[in-house]
């Protein structure tokens, strides 16, 4: 394995790490304790970003040997993602609110590990992402991980005079 592919795969666990330690000590324990829809909606907020996948098909900011197939998956794939997630965010708290967060996630989810799966198959190299190196490194990881953490607040069923009662106690 060329060392450039180790400390590309050493920089995503590193930022696994971080943003794992991050979402336990700071956003998990701030979204626990609130309604559903209304922990939701940060998620939502930082999901509406990723119009930034949109960098994949920008001429200088990646290189121009970037494989196509992987470039305007993980474009195209992310700003539905976007879409989806300010969707969801215009609907909540109401029913089709959370419905929609479901699509956004399910969506969300798979576009990520659909770019995985894209980038080992046209055999990506890290040097061809460009300035956008920073997008699997640093922001997908998050990205992953907040995922986890509303599939974890949708599945949660939760009476609202109960997530009331638990504010008080804390």
């Amino acid at each position: 394995m060329p060392q450039q592919v180790i400390w590309f795969f050493v920089s995503i666990a590193f930022s696994f790490i971080a943003w794992g330690i991050v979402t336990a000590r700071y956003i998990w324990p701030e979204l626990r304790l609130r309604e559903r829809a209304e922990a939701l909606q940060p998620l939502l907020i930082l999901h509406s970003f990723r119009f930034i996948g949109l960098a994949f098909l920008v001429p200088g900011v990646v290189s121009p040997d970037l494989p196509p197939a992987f470039a305007h998956s993980a474009a195209y794939g992310d700003i539905i993602a976007a879409m989806l997630a300010l969707l969801s965010q215009l609907f909540l708290p109401r029913a089709a609110g959370v419905a929609a967060a479901w699509i956004f996630s399910l969506w969300g989810s798979a576009d990520i590990l659909n770019a995985f799966y894209q980038a080992n198959h046209a055999g990506l190299l890290a040097g061809q992402l460009g300035a956008a190196f920073f997008l699997p490194t640093l922001i997908v990881p998050l990205l992953l991980i907040t995922h986890g953490l509303a599939f974890r607040i949708l599945l949660q069923h939760q009476p609202e005079r109960a997530m009331q009662e638990s504010r008080h106690l804390a």
